[in-house]
């Protein structure tokens, strides 16, 4: 027992010893605190603050007041609405092309003969089988003209019993049989003469003409080649002389993607501009929209009319068009307003839109105020931005005001 209570005396607590400072680890943990918050700012601004690399672009002045205020934007082509590759009616062989590309033609001015030889020779047939036709009918009529006395004087006879019943029945019947044959006669004669029309016809199929006065865009055959109204096989045999387009029915044709189609109307004022004259722009107007949709391309045809005419603009040139809202002022009525950016450079959040202005490489956040149609490639900036002014358009991380560049 008295080993039992010396062991258990072991057990206790020594309150001599002093103890230990609890708290003391709280100084370490402190320490290691203040560094973290410290290194997560360091990645925060210091980070955020490091030099980023972005592409940018200038604010620039709208080339014209239809522009900068117009409601949709679209590309397409200049075509001819009223145009025809010239070609025969029958297969045959180039003799002559009195036309080149370029020339201007009238209606029914010959573009090309062909070989004829055939058709003069059945011309001349027809025209001999009529000649044929018409002897017979005169020998008919002469040969009835007899029959018609011998008839009359048969019946006089009769009439006194001075010749048989018999005689003046052959006559009468030999009378209606000539008459018959004259019929049939006059007949074979009209259908010499529809062969002759025939003939003549044929005769002029050997004759190319231009259907509607129009300028040559393209010659496609030659003297000595055969040409057909199909395609007969191979590539020997063309299956037209001539392309002709009318000029005064050139228009433009844009396809424009259905979700903004309902910002195009019939009649709506148009500026056209060619690719190949960027500095002149061309008033039209919507002509129709073709009730149909490709659904391939999820865009609907629209044809738009030239108002002036000018011998500048071609066959498939490539052309570019701003469907004006109502009201829009003309060229000269006011001074063009705002600026255009590219749409990638604007941003929005909470606060509006605003873009990245560059000064000195270093970013600054600009509040703009935008009008006009936001999905348009270039949008106008009325307020915010001047002519000159580099924005950003687009950059590598995020950014922040006050934080350096680099252009790539």
């Amino acid at each position: 027992m008295a080993d039992a209570s010396e062991k258990i005396s072991q057990l206790k607590i020594d309150r001599t010893t002093p103890v230990a400072n609890r708290r003391s680890w709280l100084l370490p943990a402190a320490v290691l605190a203040i560094v973290g918050v410290a290194f997560g700012a360091w990645l925060f601004f210091g980070m955020g603050s490091a030099t980023a690399f972005v592409e940018t672009d200038i604010a620039r002045k709208p080339p014209s007041v239809t522009v900068a205020n117009s409601v949709l934007d679209a590309s397409g082509y200049v075509v001819a609405r009223r145009q025809a590759t010239v070609s025969s009616k029958v297969t045959g062989k180039v003799v002559e092309v009195f036309v080149e590309e370029g020339m201007h033609v009238e209606k029914g001015q010959v573009v090309a003969k062909l070989d004829d030889t055939t058709q003069r020779a059945q011309l001349s047939l027809a025209m001999a089988q009529a000649e044929v036709s018409r002897a017979t009918l005169d020998e008919i009529e002469a040969q009835l003209r007899i029959s018609r006395l011998e008839r009359d004087r048969l019946r006089d006879l009769a009439g006194r019993n001075l010749t048989s019943k018999s005689s003046l029945d052959t006559a009468e019947a030999f009378y209606d049989q000539l008459a018959a044959r004259l019929e049939t006669g006059r007949e074979n004669v009209k259908v010499s003469e529809r062969n002759i029309d025939l003939a003549v016809d044929s005769l002029s199929n050997m004759t190319i003409r231009a259907p509607f006065a129009g300028t040559v865009v393209s010659k496609n055959a030659q003297p000595g080649e055969m040409i057909s109204p199909v395609s007969a096989g191979g590539g020997f045999t063309r299956t037209g002389i001539c392309t002709i387009i009318d000029t005064d029915s050139l228009e433009i044709e844009v396809d424009v993607n259905e979700a903004y189609i309902q910002r195009v109307k019939a009649g709506q004022r148009v500026s056209a501009t060619l690719d190949a004259y960027s500095n002149w722009r061309i008033p039209a107007e919507v002509i129709a929209i073709v009730p149909t949709a490709d659904r391939q391309k999820a865009t609907v045809k629209v044809r738009i009319g030239f108002l002036e005419r000018d011998e500048r603009v071609l066959r498939d040139m490539g052309v570019k068009v701003a469907f004006l809202g109502a009201g829009m002022p003309t060229e000269n009525s006011r001074e063009i307003r705002g600026v255009l950016i590219m749409r990638e450079a604007l941003r929005s959040d909470a606060g509006g839109d605003f873009v990245w202005l560059v000064r000195d490489d270093t970013l600054e956040r600009r509040p703009v105020e935008i009008g006009g149609q936001r999905d348009r490639a270039q949008v106008l900036v009325v307020n915010g931005l001047n002519p000159g002014d580099t924005i950003v358009r687009s950059s590598d991380a995020p950014l922040l005001a006050g934080q350096s560049i680099k252009t790539n």
